[in-house]
């Protein structure tokens, strides 16, 4: 295993962090007794496996279900001094709210402390001041990190990166979590402003939301030559080190070792990674036309500015996806989710965009006389069961 120094926190992170969104039972909590004991067993052999190779940030959130009780279990079982253990908890109207979610959470990992506590979703400005403005969770946090039950704070956001640089700027917290990878790369401003002030950086889900890259199409497979997808991305973030962590959401112990065989290839970084990184933009401008791939960012409204709140610019960029990479089925799944995610995948699909006048939104956007074409295409091609 490698590691980077955590930002501000001091602390020797690995650059693969233990993701608990996949390993436990049950999205919701549940009584102990209702676990089935192969599903606890699993859990504690990924884990095992995890510290076995060197990763041992063990991170989770109060929204993950049963993910905290079950760590619960086996957490214990290590030296606590070689654990990094971060949970999240959502911003709360009221702070006593929000100390007695944690301490629920505390309860359930079995732990005296933490190490890193994140406010989970900061992902609008209403957000951002429960958590920083007077008398929000932050001062909550500062009684916590008194009474030695929290080291280090951060927060996790999907919002739009001038919110996440806004939130680095306040210089409240230690560490952020949040969203960047090969296909997804407008972040980086924000990874940048977070250097600046010392925060760490952890990746969210470059496997999962980076691609589905565990279940690649042949497409990306064949671009990607002589790196898989999954590795590609691995080396492709930690070629940046800007970048400390990246989420690994095992779902069991052998979901590890794709990513820890990459590691070797760490010091042909240079040689590798180039000539994917040109097979993957000539493809993309195959498929897009090199004026499109180039400008179709350029002056799109944000959903709130657009009728219906269509989401323009995830739509576009999952059907861009779609047609370089072949990835279909990630572009499906993602655009199924609009609609239904509120403020952490905000926004709608273009449901019945040809009744809509989007002139006004589009008048900034070079390519505003074929967009709401391309929007009804991408619908009647990616809209399907959520």
């Amino acid at each position: 295993m490698l590691y980077r120094r955590f930002g501000r926190t001091e602390l020797s992170m690995p650059v693969f962090s233990c993701g608990g969104m996949r390993y436990h039972y049950h999205g919701q909590d549940i009584p102990d007794a209702t676990i089935p004991e192969a599903n606890q067993r699993n859990l504690e052999a990924t884990i095992s496996r995890a510290m076995e190779v060197g990763i041992n940030h063990i991170e989770t959130a109060r929204g993950y279900g049963s993910s905290e009780m079950q760590l619960g279990k086996i957490l214990p079982q290590f030296d606590r001094d070689k654990l990094i253990v971060q949970t999240k908890i959502p911003p709360k109207d009221d702070p006593k709210v929000f100390r007695q979610t944690f301490e629920t959470s505390l309860d359930y990992l079995n732990l005296d402390y933490v190490d890193l506590l994140g406010i989970h979703g900061i992902n609008t400005e209403a957000l951002l001041d429960k958590t920083v403005g007077a008398g929000g969770c932050l001062e909550e946090v500062k009684k916590l990190q008194q009474e030695g039950k929290v080291r280090f704070v951060g927060f996790s956001t999907h919002a739009k990166p001038e919110l996440i640089i806004k939130t680095i700027q306040t210089n409240q917290f230690d560490y952020v979590n949040l969203h960047w990878y090969y296909i997804n790369q407008t972040n980086w401003e924000a990874i940048k402003v977070a250097n600046q002030y010392d925060v760490g950086v952890f990746i969210i889900s470059p496997s999962d939301k980076g691609g589905r890259l565990y279940q690649p199409p042949q497409k990306l497979i064949d671009l990607c030559q002589p790196l898989s997808p999954m590795v590609f991305n691995d080396l492709f973030c930690l070629s940046h080190p800007q970048v400390q962590t990246l989420s690994l959401g095992a779902a069991k112990p052998s979901d590890f070792d794709e990513h820890i065989e990459g590691l070797s290839l760490m010091d042909q970084i240079e040689e590798i990674l180039p000539p994917i990184i040109q097979r993957l933009e000539n493809s993309a401008i195959a498929a897009l036309g090199k004026d499109w791939y180039e400008t179709w960012q350029i002056g799109l409204p944000r959903c709130e500015q657009t009728p219906n709140q269509i989401n323009i610019p995830v739509i576009l960029w999952l059907r861009n996806l779609a047609l370089a990479y072949d990835l279909i089925d990630y572009a499906k799944i993602r655009y199924n989710v609009l609609g239904r995610a509120s403020h952490w995948f905000p926004g709608q699909k273009a449901t019945n965009v040809e009744a809509l006048d989007l002139k006004p939104c589009l008048k900034n956007s070079p390519h505003a006389d074929k967009i709401p074409a391309l929007l009804a295409d991408t619908h009647q091609w990616l809209n399907d069961a959520a």
